[in-house]
């Protein structure tokens, strides 16, 4: 049997990709797969299991020897299990920057495009066998593409993105705005979770001038509901990244409805990496940051140091 997963920390992409190929491998290349997640799924991604009746993938912390894997909307081994490098993975999906690290035994089949979800690249891949999808695996795929385009906001989001889903919608019979707002509204639901929780929700391991960042980003229709829990946030930062291995939490608050981030300006080196990285001057505990939308194609980037 296949396993299927993507990156720690997973969210809609995350959860709907592996459903998606763990789908397409058995019923259409006969391949028997299941998906699988390492570590709980966000609230959107939780959301979108119940509302197409998907059963929750499995949760995994690690993979063995001779374990046959695909890996989906990650290619990076600090989001993979530990023991990556010693199964056999035999196919990587992706629509991220290439990392490098993974090792395979013999050549493997590898898709990575620019494109703002995996899940697009997917139905590109299975091509006229969509027709065979079942609702639930036409739902997840419409639902990863709206979650990563923020409803066609993000900059990451492409011509192809939104047609795809455009025509998945009508093949659904779904509204997309509303359906969006569903989506958005379980995203911004955040009140069970902790500080330590929300900072690692939805976060990326970076380097930057000698120093290790966890870049986490929060995306919410009620940010407010956020900020009122800055202080709370930043006193929890310390003890995060020092578990985590990381000198610095960088926070973004992503207002999906306003087009724009808050990050928390917790001391002075976060400081100057928004002064050297998006030419913000703040002395406060945040700074708002116009038209920051994506960690891929805006955060990255920019940072400097």
């Amino acid at each position: 049997m296949i396993k299927v997963f993507g990156h720690t920390a997973p969210d809609t992409d995350s959860t709907g990709s592996p459903i998606i190929w763990a789908w397409y491998l058995t019923e259409v290349r006969k391949t028997p797969a299941r998906a699988f997640l390492q570590g709980e799924p966000n609230t959107e991604a939780a959301w979108m299991l119940t509302r197409w009746n998907l059963d929750k993938p499995e949760i995994i912390s690690d993979v063995a020897k001779g374990d046959q894997c695909v890996i989906v909307d990650t290619n990076n081994p600090a989001e993979l299990p530990p023991s990556i490098n010693d199964a056999d993975v035999i196919e990587i999906i992706d629509h991220h920057l290439l990392a490098g690290g993974i090792k395979t035994g013999v050549p493997i089949n590898i898709t990575i495009r620019p494109l703002a979800c995996t899940a697009t690249i997917m139905h590109d891949l299975i091509g006229d066998d969509m027709s065979r999808a079942p609702d639930g695996v036409k739902g997840a795929m419409l639902t990863c593409i709206l979650s990563d385009t923020l409803e066609f906001r993000s900059p990451t989001t492409t011509a192809h993105d939104r047609a795809v889903a455009e025509t998945l919608a009508a093949d659904l019979g779904v509204n997309i705005t509303d359906y969006a707002n569903e989506m958005f509204a379980a995203k911004s639901d955040v009140s069970a979770f902790g500080e330590d929780a929300l900072l690692r929700m939805d976060s990326k391991e970076y380097q930057l001038g000698g120093k290790q960042l966890r870049i986490s980003v929060l995306e919410t229709t009620a940010p407010q509901v956020l900020l009122d829990r800055k202080e709370a946030l930043i006193a929890a930062m310390p003890a995060v990244a020092a578990a985590d291995g990381a000198d610095e939490v960088l926070l973004f608050i992503i207002d999906i409805l306003n087009e724009e981030a808050t990050l928390l300006l917790q001391n002075d080196l976060v400081r100057e990496i928004a002064r050297k990285s998006f030419g913000a001057t703040a002395t406060g505990d945040s700074v708002v940051l116009p038209g920051i939308m994506s960690r891929k194609k805006q955060i990255i980037p920019a940072l400097a140091l």
